[in-house]
Formats: structure tokens, C-alpha cells, sequence
């Protein structure tokens, strides 16, 4: 598949450190009754060696309903993290479904969603990639529910929910599905940012440890230093393009493609229990890694994780998940 980027995404509307601003008033208003339905994957980053460059898909899903209204936002929300988030328009979902439409030129008169979230929040599950990507993809379906053309485009899609991240590999998983490649380009301040889809080889499965337990990205990420040293900088580099091989061709190098000494090391002390069952999971041979910024724990492989490790991961505090590697978001009519 072609990789995909964003220069059709409005980047001359960016403000010097990175961020949309709103390109003007909306020329077309939707129609009251107009709805939409999206199912957004997890994902998960990194995959070890590919810090902020690589990202799989992960069959768990949150799902949004969508239909406008006469005014107003309502939100309904269920499942994961529903005593915790917003119900207005700071939401995220509503944030970025309102910056769809606006990217478009469209407004609403008002909005009524329905969210029910299954990706556990602040596990490292990527969902508030998946939340970004849910309101965008709601504006999308809208827009074509609507009649006013077919909606945002996967560059669209791409780059406005990088934006909210910050960096798309959480982010261009979500939307495109399977394994990702991704990388920025900065001009003039602007970041554009860019996805290649990959095909797993059809042996590959997932499986994902979760805690209970919840971890910050912002404080993680402070925790990573500004410089590295060169021979652990070309050991992910030779790590990172080994997993491109194993991943789709090869899944035999997984063990050795997952390795990593970029960030996974200095976030240990913040995550005990992660870094203690990834330890014991690649001792066994598992090619285990800290997924996104953690503590939830993924494992690549070719076969189930046996009973006796995950008796393991139960008394280190984690449930043991064998998921899918999923497809990209889907849009539907509501």
C-alpha cells in the first residue's frame, strides 16, 4: 500500500509550534437528523526498537454514535474511563469531531454522541489516539451522511489526529489499521506527518498483559534523556529495521526485533511490575515489550502465551489478552 501523508491537511493553517488554528467560519451547516457510526481500534507504539515510529493495531475498540441535533452537545458515555471523562465540548472526542468539521468548513448545530469505550485509559493502549481519531472519523462520516462530498481523507484523518498527539504512531495505527511506519517532516516549524501501512505475516499474533495500575506518557516520557549513547542509538536502529522483516516477512527475528535500549530501560524504575514481566517473558523466550509508554505489556509472537506464564502475569497484577491485530477505523452510516 502507498504511504500516506498530509500535505492536503490545511498545514499552512499551523501556528509556529505545531498546532491547527481554525481556518475561518464554516460555509455549510449539517442538517438536523443527519448520524454516523465509527469503531476505532487500540494500538499499540514502539514495538520495542521503534520509538515513536512504529505502531500496530489491536482488536480492542471503542465505538461512537453520532447524530446532530438542534443544539447543544450530549454525551452519553459507557464503559472505560466513564466516571473520569468530561461531558461537554472539552471532551476529546468532541474536540476533535469539531475539528474535522471546521477542517472541512462544515459546522453543527448541535451534537448528540454516544461513546462506549472498551480501550482501557492510561495503559499505553493508545486511547486518546483512539478517541482522536473516533471524532474525526465521526466529522467524516457525517460530512458524507450529509451529501457534502466523501469526508476526510486518510491524509486527513493522518495528520489532524497526529496533531492532537503530537506524534502519529498511536494515531496512524488507529486509522490505518495492522502495523505502521511512521515519520514527521517539520518545515518552517510546521509538522507533517506521515504513515506506511505494513502486512503482517500471517503467523504473527498478539497478546497483551494489562494492569490495573495506570502510567502518565507525560511523565514517562520525562523520564527519557536527551542524549543516548551511539552504540545503543545503532542498536535500534538495526533493531527497528529488523522488525520491518520480521514483522512481514520473517517471525522468526521477533526475539531479537523487539530488543530495545532507547527508552524501555529508563522507564523501568517508574513501572516495576512491567519490567519485571517483560524480563521474565523474553527469559522464556516471549519477544515481550513495553507497550506505548506503558505499563500495559505486549507480546508478538507466532503461538498462545502458555497457562503457566500467564499464572505469572496474574501474580505480577496483570490479565492476560489475546487480541487481533485489527483493521483500520471503520465508518459507517449511523
Amino acid at each position: 500500500m502507498p504511504s500516506v501523508s498530509a500535505e492536503s491537511a490545511g498545514v499552512e493553517e499551523m501556528t509556529q509550534n505545531g498546532e491547527m488554528t481554525e481556518p475561518g467560519v464554516a460555509t455549510r451547516q449539517l442538517p438536523v437528523g443527519v448520524s454516523a457510526r465509527v469503531r476505532v481500534p487500540a494500538s499499540s507504539a514502539n514495538l520495542g526498537p521503534g520509538f515513536d515510529c512504529l505502531g500496530i493495531a489491536l482488536g480492542i475498540y471503542d465505538e461512537v454514535i453520532v447524530e446532530t441535533v438542534d443544539g447543544g452537545i450530549v454525551l452519553d458515555i459507557e464503559g472505560e474511563g466513564s466516571a473520569d471523562v468530561p461531558r461537554d465540548e472539552s471532551h476529546l472526542v468532541v474536540r476533535a469531531l469539531n475539528r474535522g468539521l471546521t477542517h472541512a468548513g462544515v459546522s453543527a448545530p448541535g451534537l448528540k454522541l454516544r461513546c462506549v469505550n472498551q480501550i482501557p485509559h492510561s495503559r499505553g493502549l493508545g486511547s486518546s489516539a483512539a478517541a482522536a481519531v473516533s471524532g474525526l472519523a465521526a466529522a467524516s462520516g457525517l460530512i458524507s451522511a450529509a451529501g457534502f462530498g466523501a469526508g476526510l481523507s486518510t491524509d486527513e484523518l493522518v495528520q489532524l489526529s497526529s496533531e492532537f498527539e503530537g506524534h502519529p504512531d498511536n494515531a496512524a495505527a488507529s486509522v490505518l489499521g495492522s502495523v505502521v511506519v511512521t515519520w514527521t517532516e517539520t518545515t518552517d516549524d510546521v509538522n507533517s506527518y506521515h504513515a506506511h501501512r505494513l502486512s503482517v505475516h500471517p503467523d504473527v499474533c498478539a497478546t497483551v498483559f494489562v494492569p490495573d495500575t495506570e502510567s502518565s506518557t507525560s511523565f514517562t516520557r520525562g523520564l527519557l534523556p536527551d542524549e543516548v549513547p551511539r552504540a545503543d542509538a545503532v542498536f535500534n536502529l538495526s533493531r527497528a529495521a529488523l522488525a520491518v522483516v520480521a514483522l512481514t516477512s520473517d517471525p522468526r527475528n521477533l526475539m531479537a526485533a523487539s530488543a530495545d535500549r532507547l527508552h524501555q530501560p529508563y522507564r523501568a524504575s517508574a513501572m516495576v511490575p512491567t519490567s519485571e514481566l517483560v524480563a521474565e517473558l523474553r527469559a522464556r523466550g516471549h519477544a515481550a515489550t513495553v507497550s506505548g509508554a506503558g505499563p500495559t505489556v505486549l507480546v508478538l509472537g507466532t503461538g498462545p502465551i502458555p497457562a503457566d506464564i500467564r499464572l505469572l502475569a496474574q501474580g505480577l497484577g496483570f490479565t492476560t489478552h489475546s487480541v487481533a491485530i485489527a483493521g483500520g477505523v471503520d465508518i459507517s452510516a449511523g
